[in-house]
């Protein structure tokens, strides 16, 4: 058999587990684990963001689309690297790749309706109710489904492109080959339940638990005995961002009532976190069910170091794939598979129907002729090449001189500015003396009031703003300035303190014009 590269895509973070069988009766050996993250820390380019008060409307923030352009090409970028280094020094062209999905990039569908004896038959109604209920159309080989224990069947799908795949593809690529060889898709969530359901010898009517907690996200499969029950939704919680494990039993209650299960006999964690403070919370709240760890004696650790052996349960779903496609292809049972026509097609050798073939001299022939006219226009390349250096050499020139005109243009038209802004500041200096002489005169004697911005909003009327920590002072303030009207005034928390924020405006044609 030919060794197995399973690939489980969760969100921001993947697992890859290469396992090998030699026979059908040998331990499945695991040879390496890898955890690959395929984040780009943006807490960075969020809090520049947010330290800003934004309200002006009017600003622009120019040049933002082509930096997260960037960003998500770095971000696909660093996933295929991290990918190949996990595969480095393999011959991949020699292994099975097997992604397994999980939602949302899968589908679940329960379906109810009545049963055609042909399998054909029967993923075409299952399709056509799909089409119907979701408004969504499905693939026959993108489909697949299963009988679960209330003998009603859930079907499972996927609709367009698939990333898991795209990320295998963009590999082989990256290392010079067209695809790797795909035999199936996996779903996670069925895989892991036979692996479960496998190991343990459940009772037929014990109700379980499968517990998976990943780095994001937490799934909740239930059994009844050992067929799968139901499957809970994609639960937002995982040990990146997991305060307490309260949350878990409210979510497990729901599901249970969702999926009609009375109680729990069995709880099995796995994942990230399979310690034993999760299994004593577990207890405490399921004191009648057996809570254990998955464990994994039926396979070959020997190649694994100490270290990743005890964080081994991280990498269950990938090994339950492994698990699920050897007795698939060895009869023993039959599992999920959601590979895509066109993934099928893309990984044949040869990809053309009979009438192509016959294409083929002409397609020698076009070659030929091609190749003459590719000659012909390499000369006159070359010709227009040394062409187009020598005008972009004159241009680069004519851009210099035009940069030395516009500097000089920048002076001349700097020294305008300047000047004006000198005339209108030396008109009206006599009136902002007086102004600004009874506004010091007053808030030196009351020190509860302070400016903060004092603008001129046409050629008559003055804008004063600030703050007061007395209301009757900011009344007093506006008798004492002529012509003054008090605008504004709300209360504004400063600090510890109680203060009024306010807007005050007078006519500056009232006071006497003097050195001018």
């Amino acid at each position: 058999m030919k060794p197995l590269v399973c690939i489980y895509c969760e969100g921001n973070d993947t697992k890859l587990a290469i396992v090998h069988k030699e026979n059908e009766t040998d331990k499945v050996k695991v040879l390496r684990i890898a955890s690959i993250s395929v984040t780009k820390s943006a807490v960075k380019i969020e809090s520049e963001a947010t330290a800003f008060n934004l309200d002006d409307e009017s600003l622009q923030l120019e040049g933002m689309d082509g930096e997260i352009e960037s960003f998500e090409t770095d971000h696909a970028e660093t996933a295929i690297n991290n990918m190949q280094n996990a595969l480095a020094g393999l011959n991949a062209n020699k292994h099975l790749f097997i992604p397994a999905l999980t939602e949302p990039s899968i589908y679940y569908h329960l379906y109810e309706g009545p049963r055609s004896p042909k399998p054909v038959k029967l993923k075409q109604a299952i399709i056509d109710e799909i089409l119907e209920s979701k408004n969504l159309t499905v693939e026959k080989n993108s489909l697949d489904y299963i009988e679960l224990a209330d003998k009603s069947l859930l079907s499972v799908f996927i609709v367009g492109d698939v990333p898991c795949i795209n990320l295998i593809n963009s590999v082989a690529r990256l290392s010079g080959k067209r695809n790797y060889k795909i035999p199936t898709v996996k779903s996670s969530d069925i895989s892991l339940s036979y692996y479960v359901a496998k190991k343990k010898k459940f009772f037929p009517d014990d109700h379980s638990l499968i517990v998976y907690i990943g780095k994001e996200y937490t799934r909740l499969i239930f059994l009844q005995g050992r067929k799968l029950k139901h499957i809970g939704t994609t639960l937002d919680i995982g040990t990146a961002n997991l305060h307490t494990y309260e949350v878990y039993f409210s979510k497990i209650l729901l599901e249970m009532e969702t999926g009609g299960i009375p109680s729990l006999d069995n709880i099995i964690v796995c994942g990230e976190d399979d310690s034993e403070n999760l299994i004593l919370s577990f207890y405490g709240t399921f004191p009648e069910a057996n809570v254990s760890r998955l464990e994994f004696d039926d396979l070959d650790l020997s190649e694994i170091e100490d270290e990743e052996k005890e964080k081994f349960s991280a990498y269950s779903i990938p090994i339950s794939i492994a698990i699920d496609y050897y007795d698939e292809i060895n009869q023993l049972h039959k599992g999920i598979n959601l590979l895509p026509k066109s993934v099928k097609e893309d990984q044949k050798i040869f990809q053309f129907s009979w009438h192509s073939y016959a294409m083929l001299p002409l397609l020698f022939l076009a070659t030929f002729l091609i190749t003459l006219e590719i000659l012909k226009n390499d000369n006159e390349n070359k010709m227009l090449t040394v062409e187009i250096a020598e005008k972009t050499l004159l241009m680069r020139q004519n851009q210099e001189m035009l940069g030395r005109i516009a500097k000089l243009e920048g002076k001349i038209s700097g020294f305008d500015q300047t000047q004006a802004i000198l005339d209108s500041a030396a008109a009206g200096t006599g009136v902002w003396n007086e102004i600004l002489k009874d506004m010091s005169k007053f808030t030196s004697k009351r020190k509860s009031i302070w400016l903060t911005k004092l603008t001129r909003t046409d050629k008559q009327t003055i804008l004063a703003e600030g703050y007061s920590l007395s209301r009757y002072a900011l009344t007093d303030f506006a008798y004492s300035i002529k012509s003054a009207t008090l605008q504004n005034m709300f209360y504004e928390p400063l600090r510890d303190r109680n203060a009024y924020k306010f807007n005050l405006t007078f006519n500056i044609s009232t006071y006497p014009k003097k050195n001018e």
